[in-house]
């Protein structure tokens, strides 16, 4: 299974174009959105992904949790509060925003934690855990922003700069 792994996209309505272009072009089955949505229309933008979208609230979107929400019941999507913990293809994965609260049971408890809130690359692993952010998404600048994606099989991540 592969996941796409994106957040901090900021209300950048063109990069979530271009990040639902990636994911739809690359055979994502699931994006993983570590928050920062910002506004509702932003969420919205990811209708046009080709698989589910599950996502966190980051501190950004705090004041737009309610409509939020209401925009994700009008696709495949859910919006949880963080830290969101599932399980896919036999793996534990922990999604959230604050990095802060990674903690060494987080990492002994789960194969990958995915966090947002730094808009830096990140990969490392602790405990056996992939910790991974791939950065910033909501840049201006061309090439300078990064989306993720994860082979569940392989627990392989690897980022696309676009």
């Amino acid at each position: 299974m592969i996941i796409g792994v994106t957040g901090d996209t900021h209300n950048n309505l063109k990069n979530i174009k271009t990040i639902c272009s990636i994911f739809n072009q690359n055979g994502a089955e699931l994006v993983l959105h570590t928050g920062d949505i910002s506004l509702p229309k932003s969420l919205s933008a990811f209708k046009d992904l080709k698989c589910p979208l599950i996502a966190v609230l980051g501190n950004n979107d705090i004041e737009e949790k309610n409509g939020l929400k209401l925009a994700a019941k009008e696709f495949a999507c859910e919006i949880f509060e963080e830290p969101h913990s599932i399980r896919l293809n036999n793996r534990n994965i922990s999604l959230l925003h604050h990095p802060d609260l990674i903690n060494p049971d987080m990492t002994m408890e789960n194969d990958i934690i995915l966090h947002g809130h730094t808009h830096r690359y990140r990969l490392e692993e602790n405990n056996n855990c992939i910790i991974f952010n791939p950065g910033e998404c909501a840049g201006f600048m061309e090439g300078k922003n990064q989306v993720g994606l994860i082979d569940l099989e392989k627990l392989n991540a690897e980022v696309i700069n676009f």
